[in-house]
Order: C-alpha cells, then sequence, then structure tokens
C-alpha cells in the first residue's frame, strides 16, 4: 500500500464534510489507543498545558509510589515504564519546555525517592541518560529558559 504525502492528505480532509471528518477521527480513535489519547489531549487539555503537565506529574507520583524497591530489576522496568509514560506526555504537548520539565520532575523524584540507583550500573545509565537528554532539550531553548533551567539541572 502506498502511503500519500501529509500535502495530499490535507487537501483531501478540506473537500470533506463536518460529517465525514467526524466519522474519520472517530475511526482513527477506534484504531489505535495512542490516537484516541491524543485526540482527548486536542480536545480536552490542549488549552491548559500548565494543568495538563500537573496531570502527568501527579501520575508519576503514583507510579512512584507503586515502585517496590527490595528487587533493582523491578525497579529499572518500573522506571522505564514511567519514561515511557512521560515521552508520550512530552509527545502530545509537543513543547520542548514542558518535555524538560516533566523530565526534571523525573529525576528529582528518582533522586528523592530514596531507590539505591548508584548501585545499579543500568539505572545510573538511566538516570545520565535522561540528564543528557535534558541538556539537549535545554541547550536548544530560549537563553532566559536555558538559564532557569539550567539551575535545576545543577541541583541534581
Amino acid at each position: 500500500m502506498q502511503v500519500r504525502s501529509i500535502s495530499d492528505i490535507k487537501k483531501e480532509l478540506k473537500e470533506l464534510s463536518k460529517e465525514e471528518l467526524a466519522e474519520l477521527c472517530l475511526a482513527l480513535g477506534k484504531y489505535k489507543r495512542d490516537n484516541k489519547a491524543y485526540m482527548d489531549y486536542l480536545l480536552f487539555e490542549a488549552h491548559d498545558p500548565e494543568g495538563f503537565v500537573a496531570i502527568a506529574k501527579t501520575e508519576v507520583d503514583g507510579f512512584f509510589a507503586e515502585i517496590t524497591q527490595t528487587n533493582l530489576y523491578l525497579v529499572k522496568k518500573s522506571l522505564r515504564k514511567i519514561l515511557r509514560i512521560i515521552g508520550r506526555y512530552a509527545k502530545y504537548t509537543s513543547s520542548k519546555e514542558k518535555e524538560a520539565e516533566l523530565i526534571i520532575y523525573f529525576l528529582q523524584k528518582m533522586k528523592n525517592s530514596g531507590i539505591p540507583y548508584h548501585k545499579n550500573k543500568v539505572l545510573v545509565n538511566l538516570f545520565n541518560t535522561q540528564l543528557k537528554k535534558l541538556n539537549t532539550l535545554i541547550s536548544k531553548m530560549h537563553e532566559d529558559l536555558q538559564y532557569d533551567l539550567k539551575k535545576e539541572v545543577e541541583d541534581l
């Protein structure tokens, strides 16, 4: 199957009526859970990105509360799950500032959670990878934001 370009799809969508467009959107939402979640974000959450980040942070708090620290393998799996969720939220907002805010929050929670991540090389690498990603994000931002976020990164 040949997939057409975005411009071709855009032209075709402009020719559809409101009802046909709504049906296509609903069909797209039924097809995959991520599509449905993204449509939910666009319809109900996009107008308030700060509120959306707050919701994401409370969800991250809940996942950190569920982590059992007895087995570092399970801790690693839980942390990767949290990072997948943070990545999804960051993709929805498509804002580098919000993504950086979520990564900083994750790293602070990881550091303050009492997880002995210094004892496990995989967890240290996970922490360092997120720090590297954060520094890359910060370098692409406005200078004023860079200054504020670099202060927070230094505290980590």
